[in-house]
């Protein structure tokens, strides 16, 4: 008997490193030490004063059961590193260097070198390094055709530059971010409302584009538009998982709110279809879904951002997010 009749080919692995290291290596600039390949990454840390490291780690949900559906690989890698960039950019960091693990079944090369393609794509928007990471081929653990992935990141903030809310007071402008859909988040229940419908239809003509493109548009970075911004922002908070008033919360000191008006932004029309679809209350909407925004940011009320101003902080209310319709 031999390892590959139990599920793992050494050969295919091999070949799978042949073929993302050109990704890979495209990503590297003269901070990233050694070859990709090795037992792990090295990484020289370089024009800090008094650094703080910053690190996150995050899959893509049930995003990745669409896209696999769909035979879309590449989005869902570029997401993974998107999606984390922003994590860390919430306290201010840029971000340094990016490592994935992609457990599968079995070893298909065409999907991997799509995967670490979108990943190497977004590392080098956002001027970081696609260190290394680690596939896992799992026969026993992964049915045929799975796949499974996630991803860290470690970013740097110099101490004096952490943004964590903390600065926050009453009168301080609310900006936005918008977002392209749903990013990351909500599939479990957008698929279920969509389950019986054809992805490639537009309902009713309300998107101008079908519902697969629509679902699986891209997480998008929002580094490069407020790498220059950082020292102007009180606090900044990524839209995921909990939306709005699950996510402003998390940056803001307990003495204040954050009014929101609703109207003030664009809501992009997939969140209208699936409301219509899926007959789901407003609030339940606002707690799925980032409802059009993907970044929430906070400044002093002399600032201006190149974003749109969606509310303000108040004395503490009843909730810390109340959002005016």
């Amino acid at each position: 008997m031999t390892y590959a009749e139990a599920g793992v080919d050494l050969r295919a692995a091999e070949e799978n490193v042949r073929r993302i290291g050109q990704h890979v290596r495209s990503t590297h600039g003269p901070r990233v030490l050694g070859d990709f390949g090795a037992f792990a990454g090295l990484f020289h840390l370089q024009d800090v004063r008094d650094p703080v490291l910053v690190a996150s780690t995050d899959g893509v949900g049930t995003k990745l059961l669409l896209g696999r559906q769909l035979g879309r690989h590449a989005v869902l890698g570029s997401d993974l590193v998107n999606l984390s960039v922003n994590d860390v950019l919430t306290c201010g960091a840029r971000p340094l260097f990016f490592l994935d693990y992609v457990g599968v079944h079995a070893l298909d090369h065409d999907l991997m070198e799509e995967l670490v393609r979108g990943m190497a794509d977004a590392c080098r928007v956002n001027q970081c390094a696609l260190l290394g990471g680690e596939t896992a081929q799992l026969a026993d653990l992964y049915a045929p055709g799975d796949y499974d992935l996630a991803g860290t990141i470690v970013g740097v903030v110099e101490r004096d530059a952490i943004v964590d809310g903390s600065r926050v007071q009453t009168g301080d402008r609310v900006w936005g971010l918008p977002s392209t859909g749903l990013h990351t988040n909500g599939y479990s229940l957008a698929r279920r409302i969509v389950a019986d419908l054809d992805l490639n239809d537009d309902p009713h003509g309300r998107l101008g584009q079908s519902l697969a493109d629509a679902l699986l548009q891209p997480h998008p970075t929002y580094y490069p538009t407020l790498r220059d911004h950082l020292p102007r922002l009180k606090a900044i908070a990524h839209i995921t998982g909990g939306g709005l008033p699950g996510n402003i919360p998390r940056v803001l000191p307990p003495e204040v709110s954050v009014e929101l008006t609703w109207g003030t932004w664009q809501v992009p029309p997939i969140f209208d279809v699936l409301h219509d679809l899926g007959d789901v209350p407003f609030d339940e909407m606002l707690q799925v879904f980032n409802m059009g925004l993907g970044m929430v940011l906070v400044a002093a009320p002399e600032v201006d951002l190149p974003a749109v101003e969606v509310g303000r902080v108040v004395a503490r209310q009843s909730q810390p997010v109340i959002v005016r319709r």
